[in-house]
């Protein structure tokens, strides 16, 4: 009887451990790596483009992009990652149009995501991700992709 007890011990131990690397190597839903003020560093010579993201709550981050020109602002959208009914959405919106856009996440890892919207001829694909210090984001078509990359600005 012992010896049951210690076996049945044994494998609910064995069952938690591996319960506990299973929930390790799930993708992080935290986006905080994106937080902060952020300027693009591949912007043409001519052009200043600037990201700020906050967190809002741990199920919603609020971004804004703008493009400035000599001191025009040339370009702006507002974004919002937010997670409904289990399901992380990257939404953008234009002054232009009238409501945001949503882009279904399609791919999470540890400091990284992609979203998609087959249904627009551009952008299909949007992707995030840091890479050391930078702030890198592609924005994809079919045939068209535009790299970002952007260096943190000091508060």
């Amino acid at each position: 009887m012992v010896k049951l007890i210690n076996v049945w011990i044994s494998v609910f131990i064995l069952l938690v451990f591996i319960q506990c690397l299973g929930i390790q190597n799930e993708p992080s839903e935290n986006f905080d790596w994106l937080l902060g003020k952020w300027q693009r560093t591949n912007e043409t010579k001519d052009k200043r483009t600037f990201e700020y993201w906050q967190k809002i709550k741990d199920a919603e981050y609020a971004g804004f992009a703008f493009t400035l020109q000599n001191l025009d602002t040339i370009h702006q959208e507002k974004m919002q990652l937010l997670k409904s009914d289990g399901n992380w959405n990257l939404l953008v919106k234009t002054p232009d149009e009238k409501d945001f856009i949503a882009f279904e996440m399609t791919m999470l890892k540890d400091g990284l995501f992609e979203c998609n919207n087959d249904s627009l001829p551009f952008p299909k694909k949007i992707t995030y991700w840091r890479e050391g210090e930078k702030l890198k984001a592609n924005v994809a078509g079919d045939s068209l992709q535009i790299p970002f990359e952007f260096s943190r600005i000091s508060e």
